[in-house]
């Protein structure tokens, strides 16, 4: 079986997006890990085996995203969707504020991840 540059494309652009997918869920194991982070005992809490779950359910999708990426260009994009999803869920859902500094590195982060898919 063969395959074409258009099937890399759309495995690559595939990959991109199962990468992205798996920030989100990162992003909302690590919101249920925060609440267990605020109970008393956060091994035994609900919230924890929830989180838990929710990071382990993505171990078998990132075979296909590594066999489609390049190593870096998964830790950049999962790293930057991460940042940006975890910061909006700090000042959306626990009211944590973020200063000037931090709202530079967010802009630089989403300059990253233009540079990095355009010139990938």
């Amino acid at each position: 079986m063969t395959f074409s540059i258009g099937d890399a494309v759309d495995r690559t652009n595939l990959a991109v997006v199962v990468t992205l997918l798996f920030s989100v869920i990162g992003v909302v194991g690590d919101y249920f890990l925060k609440l267990a982070s605020q109970e008393k005992n956060s091994f035994r809490s609900p919230w924890f085996y929830i989180g838990f779950c929710l990071y382990a359910s993505t171990a078998f999708g990132w075979l296909f995203v590594m066999k489609h990426l390049k190593l870096a260009t998964v830790s950049v994009v999962y790293s930057v969707a991460m940042v940006l999803l975890l910061t909006t869920i700090g000042v959306v859902f626990f009211q944590e504020k973020l200063n000037a500094y931090e709202v530079a590195g967010l802009a630089m982060a989403i300059g990253s991840l233009m540079l990095l898919t355009r010139f990938s």
